[in-house]
């Protein structure tokens, strides 16, 4: 297994991205490609303690660099010797099974989508980040690609997430929730009216396990395994979920930490604590998969540390190993959605 990795993607590239691709080689013991600037990827790499590159390493050179400032709809297209153009061309090509990168989101899904292609049928790739819940995970798709979508999209998004869930997260028939106002089925607006006609008849075909509407404190609740949104809708839920943890870390933190009852009360559930902290922590999830591509491609937070480029690397292996896309190509009839069905 070889995963390519954009070595110059991230607030904290190179260095953070050297350190956890080489940690990763070392864990995971899969081959890695660094796709950058060869002197500053190996200056990172002597930063890291190692004089030549490791057994299984590799680089190789793009002296273009995408910024956070770039166009990201023509970026890939400008900076044809970028490491983001370059490594997704190595991925479509053959030379790596995956793709990581902490570089723009909108660049990389960009590139991902005219660069690697969509898988054929598919109308839209889609985010699908697995977001902590009480009593594990639940797969948010999508989560900011599709600002508006159609109820085709949301079809879509629904079986995409499904065989992820089950190939990728080994959920045997993980419940279907469509994000809306209320769990009423008349809930909602057009968009949700008409995704709801066709969840509910891809779910009583038995195809996907649809079980109706429901709300962001529900699905939070573990009520769901998966939350099929629009990516307005879908971004709106992540980032108060990711606002909420925040919170809540800091709140215990200083409430533990307001006098020598609380304190002594800390270090008695130091470990819990970590534990609980360790849930809310984006640097354990690693990155998430654009679902819907012909090839991995996996989006690190583009403030990736070291352990989360490690993670993200061992997550697209596990995604390259799944057998998600071939799932998808081989059910891609029972996605589609002919003009004068579709609801919208």
């Amino acid at each position: 297994m070889k995963i390519i990795v954009d070595a110059m993607g991230g607030d904290h590239a190179p260095q953070a991205i050297v350190q956890g691709a080489l940690d990763a080689a070392k864990t995971q013991g899969v081959k890695i490609l660094l796709v950058g600037r060869t002197e500053e990827i190996l200056k990172a790499v002597e930063n890291c303690g190692e004089k030549t590159l490791p057994a299984g390493v590799e680089i190789r050179d793009a002296k273009e660099v995408i910024e956070m400032s770039d166009d990201p709809a023509i970026a890939f297209k400008v900076k044809k010797d970028s490491s983001m153009t370059v490594g997704l061309e190595l991925v479509r090509d053959g030379a790596g099974d995956a793709f990581v990168s902490a570089g723009s989101t909108g660049a990389l899904l960009a590139g991902a989508t005219l660069v690697v292609k969509r898988i054929r049928g598919i109308r839209r790739a889609a985010m699908a980040p697995q977001v902590p819940c009480y009593g594990g995970k639940m797969v948010l798709c999508d989560c900011g690609a599709n600002a508006e979508c159609t109820p085709e999209y949301l079809l879509q998004f629904a079986y995409l997430s499904s065989y992820y869930a089950r190939r990728v997260m080994h959920l045997e028939n993980p419940r279907v929730g469509l994000l809306n106002i209320g769990a009423e089925e008349e809930k909602g607006d057009a968009l949700r009216h008409g995704a709801y006609v066709l969840l509910k008849a891809a779910g009583e075909e038995g195809r996907i396990n649809f079980i109706g509407n429901i709300e962001a404190n529900d699905a939070i609740m573990g009520g769901t395994d998966i939350v099929v949104a629009d990516g307005f809708s879908g971004n709106v839920l992540l980032k108060g979920v990711e606002g909420a943890g925040k919170f809540l870390g800091s709140s215990l933190k200083e409430l533990f930490l307001s006098g020598t009852r609380t304190k002594l009360a800390a270090l008695m559930i130091q470990k819990e604590f970590g534990a609980f902290k360790k849930i809310l922590d984006p640097n354990e999830v690693g990155g998430t998969p654009f679902l819907g591509i012909s090839k991995p491609v996996i989006k690190a937070h583009g403030a990736s540390n070291a352990h989360a480029i490690m993670n993200a690397v061992r997550q697209a292996t596990d995604f390259a190993q799944s057998g998600f896309i071939a799932d998808v190509e081989e059910h891609i009839e029972y996605m589609k959605v002919a003009a004068s069905s579709d609801p919208a």
